[in-house]
């Protein structure tokens, strides 16, 4: 029997602890969890998670939390959103956009007035059937999992706000369209792009997808993965922390309520504690006495801050 040489030992990467929010301009034919991964690699980062899925074939806004920041990413899941998305009409695909298997084409016969007239019964709420192609979890399988088996399950249609729906461009010649969205959390473009080509007659799927606003973030605040990277090889992980914003960056529509040093030793303890000019009922952020963020709490029924979230590092 041939003694097997040992290989070389493989090295754990180091971790470190790195606490903010990195604004993102995710990359095409990306994943949400590829483009974390990278970045959190890039970072040396020992904890860290994004912000809501973008497909592969979307580019934008993509907040990432690291560290403290982690424990507020839901309010960045449940915010609003804002796209721009190109939309190719008289072609259907498998997927709703341009990833997908071709599965008819129609004659578009349409002008730019058509379009404008058509809009308006896509404002406002609205009811979308998620598509079969989603990370949604049917007894406890991935939407896109049994669509890549051929099977088709059934999906409850969810209501969904579209606050504004504009048509930025109409390519008569190439049967395009560009338009611009702001839409409330769980709200599908593909979605949306199929049910406009179905009401016009002809079929349609997303040709091109940014996402251009997440919460309070807009894509001009983002960053290339080319640049963090090039930034990272030149001066290493620890140069990429300029980059991060302050934890509590989402939340800036929160009141903010200072605490006193002992007001705030207690509060981090645990224990609801009362503070003047508080607001007299909701969430709020909570700073203490240094102006340090230390988490978010809520006005309980007796007017006291009672403790939610809360960074015990600060």
């Amino acid at each position: 029997m041939t003694e097997r040489k040992p290989g070389r030992p493989q090295v754990k990467r180091k971790r470190r602890a790195v606490n903010g929010i990195l604004l993102l301009d995710k990359p095409l034919n990306f994943t949400s969890s590829a483009a974390l991964q990278k970045v959190r690699w890039l970072f040396e980062a020992e904890k860290a998670g994004h912000t809501g899925n973008l497909d592969p074939l979307a580019t934008g806004v993509l907040p990432l939390c690291f560290g403290e920041a982690t424990k507020f990413s839901q309010y960045l899941l449940e915010a609003d959103k804002g796209y721009e998305t190109l939309i190719q009409l008289g072609v259907t695909t498998a997927t709703g956009d341009a990833e997908g298997e071709i599965l008819a084409q129609r004659e578009v016969k349409l002008t730019r007035a058509d379009l404008e007239h058509l809009l308006p019964e896509f404002r406002g709420e609205i009811k979308q059937i998620p598509p079969m192609y989603s990370a949604l979890k049917k007894n406890g399988q991935p939407l896109y999992k049994l669509a890549r088996e051929g099977k088709t399950v059934e999906r409850e249609p969810r209501t969904v706000t579209i606050h504004s729906l504009e048509l930025m461009d109409f390519d008569v010649e190439k049967a395009q369209a560009r338009l611009s969205i702001r839409c409330s959390k769980g709200t599908y473009i593909r979605t949306l792009a199929e049910d406009i080509g179905e009401r016009l007659g002809c079929g349609a799927h997303v040709a091109e997808l940014v996402r251009t606003k997440a919460g309070p973030f807009e894509l001009g605040q983002c960053l290339a993965l080319d640049h963090l990277i090039q930034l990272q090889e030149e001066k290493g992980a620890t140069a990429l922390d300029e980059l991060l914003l302050p934890v509590d960056t989402a939340l800036q529509d929160l009141p903010l309520v200072k605490l006193s040093t002992s007001s705030a030793f207690y509060w981090l303890q645990g224990q609801p504690v009362r503070a003047p000019n508080a607001p007299k009922f909701g969430l709020l952020r909570v700073q203490n006495a240094e102006g340090e963020f230390i988490g978010i709490g809520e006005i309980s029924e007796d007017g006291r801050i009672a403790p939610r979230r809360l960074i015990r590092s600060a």
